[in-house]
């Protein structure tokens, strides 16, 4: 009985030991592309900066406002690994908001165009004095107008509309890290836990084969 559990517990050590270095050199092979990612992008943004210049592209054409076009979400599986994926914010919500701003905007004056057009030109003082009146309400909208910027659109459109291709692959080459680290952070966290069911596996199988040599020495001495 305690060969046979002995024999067991061998198996199911050499199956976490094969499922950690199979994890071990998956790792390796993600941290090797992402790094590979990360010097593409710098290399693909670099060139953009001597193709546009210095300063077209830097941190002084970041938006005011500026929100995360994604985000990471980690939740627990039933093994107790944790599992962390990657999800696009959707901008129509942000979008909406902006239209309806420009909205409440355009009623304004289009109401004040059709009171003058009703009221008769005989006071051009108080014609005038609807002028100032609705002069002095322009401030007030147009702050508005100019925080209606979405802060989650296309980071590209902070450097211009027509960017060179450059920029374009070093965007793409940086949206892959992101994926990338969210699927390597998992993987990481998986290798963890093998790792300590490893020890585990290890110290009760060092425990089965000292009772299997105490017992073979048993039956030697009688």
């Amino acid at each position: 009985m305690g060969v046979s559990e002995l024999e067991d517990s061998s198996l199911l050590l050499d199956e976490k030991l094969l499922r950690f270095m199979d994890q071990l050199a998956l790792l390796e092979e993600k941290r090797a592309t992402l790094n590979s990612l990360i010097e593409q992008g710098w290399f693909s943004m670099s060139k953009a900066r001597y193709s546009m210049g210095n300063k077209h592209v830097s941190a002084l054409q970041y938006a005011s406002e500026i929100e995360p076009l994604v985000s990471v979400h980690a939740r627990t599986l039933d093994n107790g690994e944790v599992d962390f994926c990657t999800e696009r914010v959707k901008q129509k919500c942000s979008n909406e908001a902006g239209k309806d701003a420009r909205l409440i905007e355009d009623i304004g004056p289009q109401e004040e165009g059709v009171r003058r057009r009703i009221k008769p030109k005989k006071d051009f003082a108080e014609k005038d004095a609807r002028e100032e009146a609705s002069s002095e309400k322009v401030p007030e909208v147009t702050p508005v107008r100019k925080g209606d910027q979405n802060p989650q659109q296309d980071p590209l459109k902070w450097f211009g509309i027509l960017v060179p291709q450059s920029l374009k692959q070093a965007q793409l080459s940086f949206k892959q890290v992101i994926e990338l680290s969210a699927e390597i952070a998992t993987l990481q966290t998986a290798v963890l836990n093998t790792r300590q069911e490893l020890k585990h596996s290890m110290k009760d199988n060092r425990v089965l084969q000292e009772e299997a040599s105490a017992a073979q020495l048993d039956k030697e001495a009688d």
